[in-house]
C-alpha cells in the first residue's frame, strides 16, 4: 500500500478493524495478567493501548517498528543501556539537559566514554567518530537550536559500522525522518508534540531492525520502563491532532521569530526556520530574563513544550542546563493560540525591561 501521507496517518492508524457495531478507537486495556497461551504473556511484556500508539508512531516516522517507554529519559537510558562499557560515544555538547546530565554522569564513572562535539560543525563531528562506536544527534538542539548536517555525519558514521540514534523530538517527522536518513533509532518524547496536551509522560524509540528491537524490548522488559495503558490511550487520542497542531504552532513560530528578530529588546534570535521552538536572548542579565518571563499573562512561565498552550522559560534557571546556554536566554514553545495574542503577550513582557 502505498505510504499515506502524515495527516492521514496520524487519524487512521493504530485503530481496531472495522467491522459492523465495532469500536471506532482503541480501548484502554488495564490488563496485568493475561491468560497463558497467548501473545502477551503479562502486563510488562506488551498491551493492547500501547500496541496502537506503536504502530502509529512507526507509520509516522517510516520505521519497522517502534517501543514505547515510560518517559522520554526511560527511551534514552534503553539505548545507552546497550552499548558495552567504556563504548566511545560522539554526542551534541549542548542538548536536552536530561540527556546531557546521563552522558556527563556515564563519562564520569567510565560507564561510558562520551567525546562530546558542536553537532552544527560538520569538521569536528567527523573528526570526533574515529574509532567511536556510537553517535547520538540530536538537531535542532535543546535549547539553543543548533542544526547538524543529518545526511552528511550520519552517512560518515554508517561508513564507520556505528549505531546511530536521533532525538527527534524538536523536529517531529513532519519535517525531517531520521530512519530514512540511515539513522538505526529515532527517539521522541512523546510527552510534547505527539501528545500535545500536557498531560502525559511517554517515550518512544522507532527502529528498522527487528534484532534492534528485541534488543531495546528487552532492556525496556528488565528495566521495567513500561507506559501505563491510560498514559498510551491519551498519547493516541493527541496524535490525531498532531500534524494540525504542529503545522499551525510552526506557522505562528515563523511571524514571531521575525517579529522577535526585529524587535529592541531582543539581543539575539535563533530560530532554524522550521519548528514551533524559538530561543531569544533578552538585552539584560538572568533577572531581565526571569522578569520578562514572569510576566506575561497569556504565555505560562512553565519548562517542557510542545503541548497545544505556548510556554516559556529561562532555561539556565535549572542547575543542570549546559552552561554553554546565555543565562539570559529563553525557550519559547509556541503553541495554538492565535499569533496575534501571543506577539502582544510578549510585547507586553518585554516592555518590562
Amino acid at each position: 500500500m502505498e505510504s499515506k501521507h502524515p495527516e492521514t496517518t496520524a487519524i487512521s492508524s493504530g485503530r481496531p478493524l472495522p467491522s459492523p457495531g465495532s469500536a471506532l478507537n482503541t480501548s484502554i486495556s488495564l490488563n496485568s495478567t493475561y491468560t497463558a497461551g497467548g501473545e502477551i504473556g503479562y502486563g510488562r511484556f506488551g498491551n493492547e493501548t500501547w500496541s496502537a500508539l506503536e504502530a502509529t508512531i512507526t507509520e509516522l516516522e517510516h520505521g519497522t517498528s517502534t517501543l514505547a517507554f515510560s518517559s522520554g529519559m526511560t527511551a534514552i537510558s534503553a539505548v545507552f543501556s546497550l552499548l558495552p562499557h567504556g563504548a566511545p560515544v560522539v554526542a551534541s555538547d549542548q542538548g536536552y539537559s536530561g540527556t546531557m546530565a546521563i552522558l556527563k554522569k556515564y563519562h564520569e564513572q567510565g560507564r561510558l566514554e562520551v567525546r562530546f562535539v558542536d553537532i552544527a560543525n560538520t569538521k569536528d563531528v567527523f573528526e570526533a567518530l574515529i574509532g567511536a562506536a556510537f553517535l547520538w544527534i540530536e538537531s535542532p538542539t535543546n535549547p539553543g537550536l543548533e542544526i547538524a548536517e543529518m545526511s552528511l555525519i550520519i552517512g560518515e558514521a554508517k561508513k564507520r559500522n556505528m549505531g546511530v540514534a536521533v532525538d527527534n523530538t524538536f523536529a517531529t517527522a513532519l519535517n525531517q525522518l531520521p530512519i530514512e536518513l540511515g539513522a538505526d533509532i529515532s527517539m521522541n518524547s512523546v510527552t510534547k508534540y505527539l501528545a500535545g496536551h500536557s498531560d502525559v509522560i511517554l517515550g518512544s524509540l522507532t527502529v528498522k531492525d527487528p534484532a534492534l528491537h528485541n534488543r531495546l524490548a528487552e532492556a525496556r522488559t528488565l528495566l521495567g520502563g513500561v507506559p501505563g495503558p491510560f498514559e498510551a490511550w491519551l498519547a493516541l487520542r493527541g496524535i490525531r491532532t498532531f500534524p494540525l497542531r504542529f503545522r499551525a504552532a510552526q506557522a505562528s513560530a515563523s511571524i514571531l521569530a521575525a517579529k522577535l528578530r526585529e524587535h529592541g529588546k531582543v539581543s539575539h534570535l535563533r530560530y532554524p526556520g522550521f519548528g514551533a521552538i524559538i530561543s531569544f536572548e533578552v538585552a539584560g542579565d538572568s533577572a531581565a530574563a526571569d522578569r520578562v518571563c514572569e510576566a506575561s499573562t497569556l504565555i505560562t512561565n512553565a519548562t517542557s513544550l510542545g503541548g497545544v498552550e505556548s510556554t516559556w522559560e529561562r532555561r539556565r534557571r535549572w542547575p543542570s542546563e549546559s552552561e554553554s546556554v546565555p543565562e539570559n536566554l529563553i525557550r519559547l514553545s509556541v503553541g495554538c493560540e492565535h499569533v496575534d495574542d501571543i506577539w502582544s503577550d510578549i510585547e507586553s513582557a518585554l516592555s518590562v525591561l
